[in-house]
């Protein structure tokens, strides 16, 4: 894969790899396929042999306790993972480059914190569905683009969900938003490197929406760079 190094716009200069396209329909060809439990896991020697369930709690948590063998024929008796619904995260920029974020009290960092409209995957939804009804429930804002930026297991050993990160462009509001969080929403649209720099100063506070910013600024220098080098 080759790399490019660009400005990111917020201090030195970085290396990026190029980036992959990857269609809203391989996006959910793949999340249409979870791995399941008691199989030899695809990709891997790992071989999950049975599964208890400790805690659920529905729709919200499972914590599963798996006992698994290893590919030199160990065992471990308890590997504990948790299961969480699988989320979206939307980068959302206006047809000026401004960023759609949201701001309210989050109760994980006992906190209000500037984000980005996100949420939960009913069950049944795909994922650039879900996507879409968060970026008009959430911010009142509909978009005309969509590119996925692909999806993301939040713990690489709990697993704790996956977060699927879309990038929205042609961001328009066309109605008020629907408040059915627990604390109230505060919408703003800002520029892109206002947005940047939350990151960095304590006012983005989750980490689901610092790495979909992250995503979608690469994504955008590189799309950058290939049109200076056309």
């Amino acid at each position: 894969m080759t790399s490019h190094t660009v400005s990111a716009g917020w201090g030195a200069s970085v290396a990026l790899p190029s980036t992959p396209n990857v269609s809203l329909a391989d996006h959910e060809a793949i999340w249409a396929s979870p791995v399941g439990f008691g199989v030899r896991v695809s990709g891997s020697d790992w071989t999950v042999e049975s599964t208890t369930s400790l805690l659920r709690r529905d729709p919200w948590v499972e914590v599963l306790e798996e006992h698994i063998k290893l590919p030199d024929g160990r065992r471990v008796d308890d590997f504990y993972t948790i299961r969480l619904r699988d989320f979206v995260v939307v980068a959302a920029l206006t047809d000026g480059g401004s960023l759609v974020t949201v701001k309210h009290y989050r109760h994980g960092s006992r906190s209000e914190t500037q984000g980005l409209p996100s949420g939960f995957i009913d069950d049944g939804e795909k994922p650039v569905d879900a996507a879409r009804r968060e970026l008009r429930e959430e911010a009142g804002y509909e978009a005309s683009e969509w590119l996925d930026l692909g999806q993301y297991v939040v713990d690489g050993n709990r697993g704790c969900g996956t977060e699927h990160v879309f990038l929205a462009r042609g961001a328009r509001r066309v109605a008020d938003p629907v408040h059915v969080d627990l604390a109230p929403t505060t919408v703003d649209v800002v520029a892109l490197d206002r947005a940047v720099d939350s990151m960095w100063n304590g006012e983005m506070r989750e980490l689901a929406c610092v790495a979909a910013l992250a995503l979608a600024v690469i994504r955008i220098n590189t799309e950058t760079l290939s049109a200076g080098s056309a």
